[in-house]
């Protein structure tokens, strides 16, 4: 049985006078997730990711891994540290003595060689490619994917995981032999997007994007609006494409319209970049072609933020006192709030805790997932006020309305639709499963209600 009593959660209790310097200097997932023990400050940009925010990491994990089979990507892992003249080779990085990438986090071992702490990982994928090329056009397409921590200099962290100098990150690699299958590599790849952040459950738009320093030829983001964002989505008046306000702000490229652009703040979540032989050609990455001849291989490169992902789903479901969670990143789904010691139906309704327990792992889309606030020295109301704070988005509360004279009911808030109900057992599992069956762990987008608007 989970035990809240034996959880390591070192809470976080912000006084009301708090200064405005503090209010300014945190997002409200960020004071949210600190306050309510899910992460701890390590020091300027980078956290502790604690006990209860490690299950919802790897429920991230777990849904990009299996999104990321429907487009059969391969997962691997690359080292952390990438050495600098392979950055050189690309062209993202200067010559001796030039000034790196203000981003770039970089060491020097004892030999004087220079590594890169990477962001992203194209020039390490790109070498590895070109190392065993050239490679027979049989063997691709080829997509190679990870999920590991990636370093940023940034200047001014902020926000929490949503800004931070460590982070969490899925980077997918594409290799194909010419550019019309890059293409439809990107258009596959690009739904999966779709289907996995329809999943997720927060509302999201999908925007044309600038490539930048990446390269490329063509660039696509994912965000979820929100006035915390740091990027501005333009959609045109007249036909309705979105694209980040860095790519255009004058006048519209798929209608060459000029009327006013309708705005709003989006926290970026995934990007989506084809790359053409930006990487592939200057680090000879090949394929050999039907004709026997090599040519230079096709990339694109896909990225989720796994960490941001899920503060930015708190930062937007959730409300300025209590985290609201997507059904499937929660870390647990139910919590039981049991009886308080010393009451005078403790022994009467207690044997109820087990029971409830053994019965509700039996539901579907329950099991591994309950957790009992065990902490019956506090009142039950305090424990609900806190299950609520932490956003658990089923409770039960097993209380005097257990007892024979309360008819043997349970008290079970919804916060998904913010309901409460006084059931029976056989009704609580019956409701449970209901709720869990209309959020499923895995569906079509369809059945979601999401506002997704996509533009190719």
């Amino acid at each position: 049985m989970n035990r809240i009593s034996k959880l390591f959660q070192p809470s976080l209790v912000v006084p009301k006078n708090a200064t405005v310097k503090h209010q300014e200097a945190t997002s409200k997932s960020q004071r949210l997730m600190l306050e309510q023990g899910l992460i701890r400050q390590a020091g300027n940009g980078t956290f502790h990711l604690l006990p209860l925010l490690q299950r919802s990491v790897q429920k991230a994990i777990d849904l990009i891994d299996r999104h990321m089979r429907t487009v059969d990507a391969q997962r691997l892992t690359l080292p952390l540290l990438t050495s600098a003249e392979l950055w050189r080779k690309s062209g993202r990085l200067g010559k001796d003595g030039d000034a790196p990438p203000t981003e770039l986090l970089q060491t020097r071992d004892r030999h004087g060689k220079v590594q890169i702490l990477g962001p992203t990982h194209e020039e390490s994928i790109t070498a590895l490619m070109a190392a065993i090329a050239p490679v027979s056009y049989r063997q691709f397409p080829l997509r190679l994917y990870q999920i590991s921590t990636k370093f940023r200099d940034e200047m001014k962290p902020r926000f929490g995981l949503m800004r931070s100098k460590e982070f969490l990150m899925k980077d997918l690699y594409t290799f194909d032999v010419d550019q019309t299958k890059c293409r439809q590599t990107y258009e596959s790849v690009n739904e999966a997007y779709v289907r996995l952040l329809a999943e997720v459950g927060v509302p999201f738009v999908k925007v044309a994007g600038d490539c930048g320093t990446m390269g490329g030829s063509l660039s696509h983001e994912y965000h979820f609006p929100s006035e915390v964002g740091e990027d501005e989505l333009l959609q045109c008046k007249r036909c309705g494409a979105l694209t980040n306000a860095e790519l255009s702000r004058n006048e519209c490229e798929s209608c060459a319209g000029r009327d006013p652009f309708e705005r709003q703040r989006g926290i970026e979540v995934a990007h989506a970049f084809i790359l053409d032989d930006r990487y592939t050609k200057p680090l000879a990455a090949t394929c050999l072609q039907p004709n026997g001849k090599p040519s230079t291989l096709q990339m694109g490169c896909y990225g989720i933020g796994v960490t941001r992902l899920i503060a930015a789903s708190i930062e937007v479901l959730s409300n300025e006192r209590e985290i609201r969670w997507p059904l499937g990143l929660a870390p647990y789904r139910v919590c039981i709030v049991t009886p308080k010691a010393g009451s005078k139906e403790e022994a009467i309704v207690n044997p109820w805790v087990d029971r409830l327990y053994g019965n509700l792992e039996t539901v579907t889309g329950c099991r591994g997932e309950i957790i009992v606030d065990d902490r019956n020295q506090l009142t039950i109301g305090k424990r609900l006020l806190d299950a609520r704070r932490m956003g658990y988005p089923v409770i039960v509360v097993v209380g005097a309305k257990a007892s024979p004279e309360g008819c043997e009911l349970f008290e079970l808030h919804n916060l998904l639709d913010g309901t409460q109900l006084d059931l029976s057992l056989g009704d609580i599992l019956t409701a449970v499963g209901s709720i869990f069956s209309k959020n499923p762990e895995t569906s079509s987008p369809l059945n979601h209600v999401v506002k997704v608007q996509v533009q190719n």
